[in-house]
């Protein structure tokens, strides 16, 4: 971040929109900075945490400008537990002042882009694509259920102070080639790791050439880069959107200041961008669109925050139109929100979808987080969404390769994958105006107030918050499982048919680590019975993926002390930190050959390390191990204290 906290000097515009929020800390001295957030978000499947979390501060009421409650990923309800947790989402937000999105009702990132995303403001959502409203000039980050709490509570967000790199856009795309395509061709130089404290800000030329869809696709998946957020400017561009919406008045422009500073810039010529696709495991695993042409293809699924607009599906539908889906490959479509859905009923586009073949799904997260629409064993499936991680889909055996709405529609007539290049694309405009309907959205009338007499509704799933002890002086530890490199969030803690779980951690917690070694779970009872605290060991870019925090919750109810890693990803080391687990990452990152699963660690003198330099030698097996860990004055203090949580609760006592 620019060293200064005013704006005398010229300004990116991420370091425009920090500064004025800015609390605590100094720029200058490349620490960790306290920003104001203006705006919450929160998710199903993470939601009912965050705000158990909330509740357990005493807090009579929402303090921050607006926070919504979105139920949009765990809509399909088998059993009782997915629609207990939503009644108590909802009597949640009625008591406590925040604005309910009921199920149905769309995706909680094309949602806020749509009727409540503001430029110039900051976002802070429990769900790790919020920073898709950096398609609008915000600065929306993604971060784990208790951070989002305490924001609620009207405290700050912390984070390291950012490098900010600006991806200079130049040119505009031809036709068959969109926004899916220029994230992808920014991941394939990025990758998915050693981004971690970056804010990417797209500027240039090219910029104004992109639709608002189009720039929240590209800010979404910086979240699969591993950045901090990513942003654009607010513009002409931002403001037609905007107006679109009946929201003119929330529109401020936001540009970068002439000759300001960035710490990097990279160039990218639209012109010269082809159709690329994600390959699996990964979406950083970047191929070409024409090397892949003729793959036979089992499934094709359209839609989730990525690519679900009205624009994106309007595209697929003039595709398809007088047209139908190869007999040997599965449609289905799913769309942003009711107003794309009502958008597309009017304008025909959902006949021509129906007539085409495509089975249309519910306005939510579902396929993209395996919830449902699981391919076929062995299947190649081609999808829109943003992340491709092995058995994420449902299926371990399954093939998900990532790709714009234009490769899928066109693949989709053929059951084979096809280049857009070599097809006829349409041009879709942007709506001059979009209809407006937010029946969905309750409890408008009392956000930020709430009604202090509303009973919350409390199903039989819904558990406590378990709550961490103080640190002690040492440990003697086991490492209870040794994972590689590239470990995400759904390694940890699957999604899927086991996300129903969410809101009972002794529940969930069963099935930690259960696609790497389904035994974790007793292997660490075992190790607790015999007074031994458990560790983790991992590769490089530990925890990809989602801002989950059941990932760090779940594995210190089991008594996970500690995680050493070559590295760690940013949103869940914050959630390891919130919840007491150290966050220790190897001096010599060799040394990570020298230890095996089910190695005795001796971490002797671990207060005095974590309240000084964050350096420890331990002993594993008797040999010597340098470990380091790099902590804010307040995160040692949480790491002492035993999480968040337990400090707050420290404090409340003091």
């Amino acid at each position: 971040m620019a060293k200064t906290t005013t704006e005398s000097e010229p300004l990116n515009v991420a370091r425009k929109i920090l500064a004025r929020h800015l609390v605590e800390g100094d720029p200058a001295k490349d620490a960790e900075l306290g920003i104001r957030i203006d705006q919450t978000l929160t998710q199903d499947a993470t939601g009912t945490m965050a705000y158990l979390q909330f509740e357990s501060m005493g807090v009579p009421h929402v303090k921050n400008d607006l926070a919504v409650s979105y139920v949009d990923h765990n809509t399909v309800q088998i059993g009782f537990e997915n629609a207990d947790d939503h009644d108590f989402l909802a009597s949640i937000a009625k008591k406590y002042g925040v604005v309910y999105s009921k199920a149905g009702n769309g995706i909680c990132h094309q949602l806020h882009l749509e009727r409540y995303g503001k430029p110039g403001t900051t976002l802070l959502g429990s769900d790790s694509h919020t920073p898709t409203g950096g398609g609008i000039g915000q600065i929306a980050i993604g971060a784990g259920g208790i951070d989002i709490a305490v924001a609620m509570a009207g405290g700050a967000f912390h984070i390291p102070t950012p490098r900010v790199r600006a991806i200079v856009l130049k040119g505009e795309l031809r036709r068959g080639a969109s926004a899916k395509d220029v994230i992808l061709k920014v991941l394939e130089k990025f990758g998915t790791k050693g981004n971690v404290g970056w804010i990417f800000e797209y500027t240039g030329p090219g910029v104004k050439t992109l639709d608002v869809p189009s720039r929240a696709t590209i800010a979404n998946m910086g979240a699969e880069l591993g950045v901090t957020t990513s942003i654009f400017p607010s513009d002409e561009v931002t403001q037609a959107f905007l107006e679109a919406q009946g929201r003119g008045g929330d529109y401020r422009e936001i540009a970068a200041d002439e000759g300001c500073p960035y710490d990097d810039v990279y160039e990218i010529d639209l012109s010269g961008i082809e159709p690329l696709m994600a390959a699996p495991h990964s979406p950083g695993n970047i191929v070409t669109v024409k090397s892949m042409q003729g793959t036979r293809v089992n499934q094709i699924l359209i839609g989730s925050c990525t690519n679900s607009s009205y624009r994106d599906i309007r595209t697929v539908a003039r595709i398809l139109e007088g047209k139908h889906v190869a007999d040997d490959v599965e449609v289905g479509i799913a769309c942003g929100s009711r107003q794309v859905t009502r958008m597309l009923a009017e304008d025909g586009s959902l006949g021509i979808l129906y007539t085409a073949g495509c089975r249309i799904l519910e306005n939510a997260c579902g396929f993209c987080i395996g919830a449902h629409m699981s391919p076929r064993t062995n299947a190649v499936s081609l999808r829109t969404n943003n992340r491709n991680f092995e058995g994420r889909s449902g299926t371990k055996s399954a093939k998900v390769y990532l790709v714009s709405p234009e490769t899928a529609a066109v693949s989709a007539l053929t059951g084979k994958v096809e280049d857009p290049f070599a097809a006829e694309i349409p041009s879709v405009a942007a709506p001059e105006k979009f209809p407006i309907d937010d029946a969905m959205f309750l409890y408008r009338e009392t956000a930020g107030k709430g009604v202090p007499g509303t009973e919350i509704v409390r199903g039989p799933n819904i558990a406590r918050v378990p709550a961490g002890a103080p640190l002690a002086d040492g440990l003697q530890a086991i490492v209870a499982i040794k994972v590689g490199d590239k470990i995400t969030t759904d390694h940890i803690m699957p999604a899927g048919a086991r996300l129903k779980y969410r809101s009972n951690i002794p529940e969930y917690a069963k099935y930690v680590f259960e696609p790497c070694n389904p035994a974790f779970h007793d292997i660490c009872l075992k190790n607790k019975e015999t007074g031994k605290a458990n560790v983790i060991v991992a590769g490089e870019s530990y925890g990809q993926g989602s801002s989950r925090e059941h990932a760090a919750l779940c594995p210190m109810y089991l008594g996970v002390k500690a995680v050493i890693a070559k590295s760690i990803e940013r949103i869940h080391r914050a959630n390891l930190i919130n919840f007491g687990i150290i966050p220790f990452v190897f001096a010599n990152p060799a040394d990570y050959d020298a230890i095996a699963e089910n190695a005795e660690i001796d971490m002797k003198g671990l207060r005095k390390a974590i309240e000084g330099d964050g350096i420890l030698t331990v002993t594993v097996d008797g040999k010597p191990v340098v470990l380091k860990t790099t902590l804010s004055a307040r995160e040692k203090r949480l790491i002492l204290d035993g999480g968040l949580l337990a400090s707050l609760a420290a404090q409340a006592k003091a």
